[in-house]
């Protein structure tokens, strides 16, 4: 009995040793040993959704591991965000975002759930996605002069569709700037918006070119400009909006995120396997297909754009009278 008593001491001494040797291995367990989440602030059938889908795809063999997209559209992005920035940083939950969360957002928004900066580890840029100005078809106008005139004629009349940051600033900011009276219609997100655009309910819309294009092929849509000041590669034959608008240019961007304080070492490797992944010409290819200029950089490089964005959202924002909501 004594010497039995005496082994269950030894025991259960060793027992808080071996658990701690456990939870050592366990937390030196090769990254990534399970499924990893990407979140996202739009919903399915978004121009964000369309291109994540397809590098998730390959950034989860490359890393050996599913990814598993979660989709949780709402209040501009805010839910998705607060979701990621109170989320373990342990590189399994990841924000693909854009220039809505961490550039607009602040300046949009009276209440921020989130901070854009503190909240985030910055992991590599993807690209950007273009936008384009789509209209009913049945509104008699074939280039952005003509529409500015049809506005003109009857103030108020016309209306756009938003579902994104890049679509309320650039619809704020093409009424300003051509001096016409449109209003605002705003959506939970870009693919419901678009659907009333193509009913008719709605006059027109500022659409990322993924989410948008199917539509003016299918010739349910007509597209009249980019936002962009330079003429897209992916859309040579559109005009921009700065040749009749002078002084118009948005562009939006997309990148990956992780919540603060992630490790280095994970964050390097995620950032060099979507670095490989970007610079694929069978890749770029397939995006530019979905509508997105893809390059990427450094992290170092992702967090000073990032800082330089919140600059350049907040004197866009301020220029086109958006107050907060």
């Amino acid at each position: 009995m004594i010497a039995g008593f005496k082994r269950f001491r030894h025991v259960a001494a060793a027992a808080p040793l071996m658990l701690a040797l456990i939870a050592t291995a366990s937390a030196q367990a090769p990254y990534p040993s399970r499924n990893i989440t990407l979140v996202l602030p739009f919903a399915a059938g978004s121009g964000t959704d369309t291109t994540t889908r397809l590098i998730g795809k390959e950034l989860g063999t490359a890393l050996g591991v599913s990814m598993v997209i979660e989709n949780k559209a709402g209040a501009n992005g805010s839910i998705a965000a607060s979701f990621v920035a109170r989320a373990p940083a342990d590189g399994y939950t990841l924000f693909v975002t854009t220039n809505t969360t961490h550039s607009a957002n602040p300046y949009l928004l009276k209440t921020m759930s989130y901070d854009p900066v503190k909240d985030f580890t910055p992991i590599a840029r993807t690209g950007d996605l273009p936008f384009m100005l789509v209209i009913h078809p049945d509104i008699p106008a074939n280039n952005v002069a003509e529409l500015i005139a049809l506005a003109k004629k009857e103030p108020g009349k016309y209306s756009y569709a938003s579902g994104s940051s890049s679509a309320i600033v650039s619809g704020a900011t093409f009424a300003r700037l051509a001096g016409i009276d449109l209003l605002h219609v705003p959506y939970k997100s870009s693919p419901p918006a678009l659907t009333d655009v193509i009913a008719g309910r709605v006059s027109m819309m500022f659409i990322d070119v993924p989410t948008g294009l199917p539509h003016v092929n299918g010739k349910v849509l007509k597209a009249l400009a980019v936002t962009t000041k330079k003429p897209s590669a992916l859309l040579p034959h559109l005009p921009t909006m700065d040749a009749t608008v002078k002084g118009f240019d948005i562009t939006s961007w997309q990148g990956y995120l992780g919540p603060a304080n992630m490790p280095r070492d994970i964050v390097v490797r995620l950032n060099a396997e979507i670095r490989k992944i970007i610079e694929r010409p069978d890749i770029r290819n397939q995006l530019a297909e979905r509508g997105m200029e893809a390059f990427s950089g450094t992290p170092e490089e992702f967090d000073a754009f990032l800082k330089e964005q919140l600059v350049l959202w907040e004197k866009l924002i301020a220029d086109a009278g958006i107050e907060k909501q």
